[in-house]
């Protein structure tokens, strides 16, 4: 199965560091077009990119990948993109919780693969949604799967935005399965939950993990829709609202709203406690958190 999947496996990765490269130009293109509002006087917000490397226990290479983060642009006042590939063996905490999810074989070989793009956006006006979104490949020597979603998080929501965003989803969805928006609408609304708090994230999207329906190429175009969809899902929301006047009330609301996210990130997030218990770069898998937040 290792030599099989090589060619998936380089085809994958190749992909997520293709649509990363889009979203970077997209959103620094945004940046340039901001001629209006309290940040236009000043430069255009960049991208700063880092390399990140991970080692196995014994100092040899387990992969790495790009950070891209901007800070305090006139769009965005955080925005982290990354894309990484990696590899080596999994934990014992990580077996157990792989095993508990179905993936066979784990006690008897161990190793990983794993590439992916994760992207959180944190806007400068109020009246933006923050978004989320990232797609996945994982690989074990017994199974495979993709995963990974797409959703808005708004603290004060627009019905309009909220109403876009999911009809490009559902577009997107719509020629690989007759059910799959209403499925990952669902699951997106059940994992984007936060228990603690009664109340979700944000107004949803899409999510799905564990997808394998055995035809590898069905499930890769899938994942490649639902990264294709982002920049027609949120471009144009970023376009009705990064114009408009916004109160000291408005910021209040969008800090206190960060507090919520972050607190989400934190506790819940599957990607978040993967990355840090496989050893990521601790300050590419907390890229997520924003810069600021107030809670209540």
């Amino acid at each position: 199965m290792t030599e099989h999947f090589d060619e998936r496996k380089a085809k994958a990765s190749g992909w997520f560091r293709e649509l990363r490269d889009r979203i970077v130009a997209a959103f620094e293109a945004l940046e340039d077009a901001q001629a209006t509002g309290p940040f236009a006087a000043q430069a255009p917000g960049r991208f700063e990119v880092s390399e990140t490397r991970r080692t196995s226990d014994d100092g040899s290479d387990a992969g790495g990948g790009l950070m891209s983060v901007m800070r305090g642009g006139r769009v965005f006042e955080k925005v982290g993109v990354n894309v990484s590939t990696v590899y080596g063996t999994l934990g014992e905490r990580a077996q157990k919780a792989m095993a508990a999810r179905g993936v066979p074989g784990m006690a008897a070989d161990p190793r990983f693969w794993a590439s992916g793009i994760s992207l959180v956006a944190h806007m400068q006006n109020p009246h933006t949604p923050a978004v989320h979104m990232n797609t996945r490949m994982f690989w074990t020597p017994g199974a495979w799967w993709f995963g990974g979603g797409s959703d808005l998080n708004p603290c004060i929501e627009v019905p309009e935005d909220t109403a876009a965003f999911h009809a490009t989803l559902k577009e997107a969805c719509a020629p690989h399965g007759a059910d799959y928006y209403d499925r990952f609408k669902a699951w997106a609304d059940e994992y984007f939950y936060v228990p603690h708090r009664h109340r979700a994230r944000g107004v949803g999207g899409i999510f799905y993990d564990d997808l394998n329906t055995g035809d590898w190429e069905a499930d890769f175009a899938f994942t490649r829709s639902v990264g294709e969809a982002f920049l027609p899902a949120f471009v144009p929301t970023v376009e009705r609202n990064r114009d408009r006047a916004w109160t000291e009330a408005d910021r209040e609301a969008q800090l206190v709203h960060r507090g919520l996210y972050a607190e989400y990130n934190l506790v819940y997030d599957r990607g978040t406690k993967f990355g840090l218990e496989t050893g990521h770069d601790a300050n590419a898998v907390l890229m997520s958190l924003p810069p600021l937040a107030k809670w209540p």
